[in-house]
């Protein structure tokens, strides 16, 4: 029965250990982001229940980003983000590719054009009449 314990120490779930590394806020979006094939090990999609070790590589993709990881530490608890960054480690041309993308990203959304928001009243009056003369 020790053994079991010992075993069980050395291993988590795959879910849990998601949520606990703060990669996603709760276990439900970590268990469906495994179902959806958004997590892998070694190309290979896996369930939520797969036993996480530490030395173990996980390829995840959250929106447009792909973190490549190996599992340094095990966590029992949901700790703070300083903490949980130390559960793993990411590989370097991961995370220049990640920072190279999120570059990309601000200067496309800086070159698109940007809303005011809601037009006021006074704005929405002239869109009607403006409108109503170009239907008739």
């Amino acid at each position: 029965m020790s053994t079991d314990k010992q075993n069980a120490a050395k291993t988590m779930r795959l879910d849990k250990w998601l949520w606990c590394a703060r990669f996603y806020k709760t276990r439900r979006l970590s268990t469906d982001a495994i179902k959806s094939g958004k997590v892998k090990t070694n190309g290979d999609k896996i369930k939520p229940s797969h036993m996480v070790k530490p030395g173990d590589l996980y390829t995840i993709r959250r929106g447009p980003y792909i973190y490549e990881i190996t599992v340094l530490r095990l966590a029992t608890h949901r700790r703070p983000a300083s903490e949980a960054m130390l559960l793993y480690e990411e590989n370097q041309d991961s995370k220049s590719q990640r920072e190279q993308l999120a570059e990309q990203l601000k200067a496309q959304n800086a070159m698109l054009p940007h809303s005011q928001g809601r037009p006021t009243k006074r704005e929405r009056r002239r869109i009607i009449r403006f409108t109503r003369k170009t239907s008739e």
